[in-house]
């Protein structure tokens, strides 16, 4: 197949290519370069363009025929959201409305949407499933939200065949190709804890230790990229045999907190992990756990990475390997 990978140069993106192009498939990855990384585009074609230039979009489906999408295209930084809603807005639905009427103009009928946990809010229930209630905290998670409407909408108006997958903590890394976590601006906790052990990064700031959790701190669930990677080659599949806009939940089903990552990143790094308490953030539930059982179900999808201290570990090495 012919897949446009739109935020191919980003950090899910990049893996996403890796996995399309060990299969046999041919890449054309899209992207802007503004968080991406020229580097790790080593399966497939860049294009650069941007979502919210509809020109640009225009050249770059006139100039190939695509059988799929998959947008990672976004800005997802939830602080930034609460402070910065009108360009969160702007990017994540502006831009896939532009990237979705790109599409139909040329008949592309299938798109993979990288949708996240943060559309459910705060959670009344141990385990979030694709029935839960949608009561984002932030603008980030209603931008997300927005898109899956719309994706509902097209199919219902248009035929497109959709699958959004919630995400819920990304993490990890295929350091034998060279490709990880490489944020300029680094919010995520596991890269932050291993930067913090390898003295590449400042200490650690813990947000908050004052949850309505076992130890004061947030407790979310981690699923590792090279997963991710699999349900959207899953999802492919499953529009082949399924039409109208569906969503599935990605994770492991197990909660970890803030302070038992930063003992497992110790434990792999075999050094402490410089850390200090910080004020909360803005827009961050306590605990965020998934039932993926619809997509073990209807996607087939099996987790390989079911360890927290591997997932860490592989994150562990590569970060090993920028650091010398």
């Amino acid at each position: 197949m012919n897949i446009l990978v739109c935020g191919g140069a980003g950090y899910i993106g990049s893996h996403m290519a890796q996995w399309l192009g060990e299969a046999g498939h041919s890449v054309t990855v899209l992207d802007n370069l503004s968080t991406g990384h020229r580097e790790a585009i080593k399966w497939g074609e860049l294009v650069e363009a941007d979502l919210l230039d509809p020109a640009s979009m225009e050249r770059v489906f006139s100039a190939r025929r695509f059988d799929a999408v998959m947008h990672f295209c976004a800005r997802s930084l939830v602080g930034e959201s609460v402070r910065q809603p009108y360009d969160y807005y702007a990017n994540n639905v502006t831009g896939t409305l532009h990237l979705l009427e790109a599409m139909r103009r040329h008949g592309v009928e299938r798109l993979v949407f990288s949708s996240t946990a943060a559309v459910f809010g705060n959670p009344v229930s141990e385990l979030i499933d694709e029935d839960h209630p949608k009561a984002p905290i932030n603008p980030y998670g209603a931008s997300k939200l927005m898109v899956e409407r719309i994706l509902a909408d097209a199919a219902d108006a248009y035929g497109l065949r959709s699958v959004a997958l919630r995400y819920f903590n990304a993490a990890g890394a295929l350091s034998e190709h060279g490709i990880g976590e490489a944020h300029a601006c680094e919010t995520h906790l596991i890269p932050n804890a291993l930067r913090a052990a390898l003295g590449t990064g400042p200490a650690l700031k813990l947000f908050g230790d004052d949850y309505p959790t076992p130890d004061g701190t947030c407790v979310r669930d981690y699923v590792h990229v090279q997963d991710l990677a699999q349900a959207h080659a899953l999802a492919l599949e499953f529009m082949d045999r399924e039409a109208g806009a569906h969503a599935f939940n990605l994770g492991n089903g197990q909660g970890f907190s803030v302070r038992e990552v930063i003992a497992a990143s110790a434990r792999v790094a075999g050094r402490p992990v410089p850390h200090e308490v910080a004020p909360r953030r803005e827009g961050d539930p306590a605990r965020l756990v998934a039932s993926s059982q619809r997509a073990r179900e209807m996607l087939g999808w099996r987790p390989v990475w079911t360890d927290l201290d591997a997932i860490i570990d592989s994150a562990w090495r590569w970060h090993q390997a920028q650091a010398f």
